[in-house]
């Protein structure tokens, strides 16, 4: 039996739907995403941490839920918005339905709304607050709780226990500083003989560099950049120990705050696996998974640091190379699990990068 389901911005916009998922009303940023697959890579993105998703991609569902899947072990989204959703999924993977998923995990959800025309809401109005309810009534008071909302704590929510991963022939160590890190990456690195030290979001300089890492990866994550001052005074110290540094998307945002630059809030930012990126220093352009909301301000790097990618679509900085230190930063995701694959390279840029601070010998340490 259908119940109706209602998600109403901050400006006092109702859609009406039906309801999927967990029977329970939340109050979040409301943000569209436009990969048209990797729902399940979605729904488990610690980045999405305090946020209503929207997927562009209007049927959503097919083929089930596979747990082997999962970014991470716990979703942090709010809620879960999409045009048409599968109730009965096919593929051999599949364990579950995504209706039985979002109620396992107390997700509300609405489906059978105009997302076509909540995503040009967003594109046009920019990014908004919103809730989803299971009734219409006293619209004006949801949209004054929607407004109210402010994600705190989303980082320290986000990270994860310390944690060790060791390969079968371990060739190098890396300290994944870990801010919401996406499962994909700690596969990357395993993948290239690294074993992964996963240190928490509130972990020192003196701690990390206690591991006598060959690298430390700065991970993704969410909410404001701005938001850490603790973890940018840490970072700062890291900085100045020489050991080579990765960060991606919030890490990469986080990293140059370190140094000194600025970041700013996007319109609505840039979430889905189909943004296409320019490499200013060959010109060739790639097709990259993303999903943040703030990007760092190019013409405010330091002396020492310089973009190295820009995205096609808007010219925000991409990336930035660090020719003071072993450091580079990106603000996509390279491991694009889900896809695509095509900047995958960067995680043997990293490793070149270590392997020459140690003289090109491989060892365990």
């Amino acid at each position: 039996m259908e119940h109706p389901a209602y998600l109403i911005l901050e400006d006092g916009a109702v859609f009406a739907g039906q309801a999927m998922g967990a029977p329970v009303d939340a109050v979040g940023e409301v943000v569209f995403t436009t990969s048209m697959t990797g729902y399940i890579e979605t729904l488990t993105d610690p980045s999405y941490c305090g946020q209503l998703v929207v997927q562009a991609f209007p049927l959503i569902g097919n083929y089930g839920i596979i747990p082997q899947d999962f970014e991470s072990g716990q979703p942090l989204l709010r809620g879960y918005i999409a045009g048409e959703w599968c109730r009965v999924p096919s593929n051999f993977r599949g364990e579950s339905t995504l209706d039985t998923f979002l109620l396992s995990k107390n997700i509300p959800g609405v489906w059978g709304i105009d997302t076509r025309a909540l995503v040009k809401t967003i594109r046009k109005q920019g990014v908004m607050n919103a809730k989803i309810t299971h009734s219409a009534k006293d619209a004006a008071r949801h949209a004054a709780e929607a407004a109210a909302y402010r994600l705190r704590g989303a980082v320290e929510r986000a990270s994860g226990p310390y944690l060790e991963l060791t390969p079968e022939s371990p060739r190098r160590r890396v300290a994944l500083w870990d801010f919401g890190a996406k499962g994909g990456i700690s596969d990357e690195l395993l993948a290239r003989g690294c074993q992964v030290v996963r240190m928490p979001w509130n972990a020192t300089a003196a701690e990390i560099l206690a591991l006598r890492p060959d690298g430390v990866m700065l991970s993704n994550g969410p909410g404001d950049p701005a938001d850490n001052p603790g973890v940018i005074a840490q970072l700062k110290a890291l900085c100045e120990s020489g050991v080579p540094l990765f960060g991606i998307c919030l890490g990469h945002q986080l990293l140059a705050l370190a140094r000194g630059a600025k970041t700013g809030k996007l319109h609505y930012g840039h979430r889905g696996a189909n943004q296409p990126v320019r490499d200013l220093l060959t010109g060739r352009v790639y097709i990259t998974s993303q999903n943040h909301g703030y990007a760092v301000l190019a013409d405010s790097l330091p002396p020492g640091a310089r973009q190295r990618f820009e995205n096609a679509n808007d010219g925000t900085c991409e990336g930035v190379d660090y020719d003071d230190m072993p450091a580079f930063s990106v603000q996509f995701h390279p491991e694009g699990r889900g896809g695509p694959m095509d900047t995958r390279f960067l995680f043997d840029r990293f490793a070149a990068l270590m392997d020459a601070r140690k003289g090109g010998v491989h060892h365990a340490s």
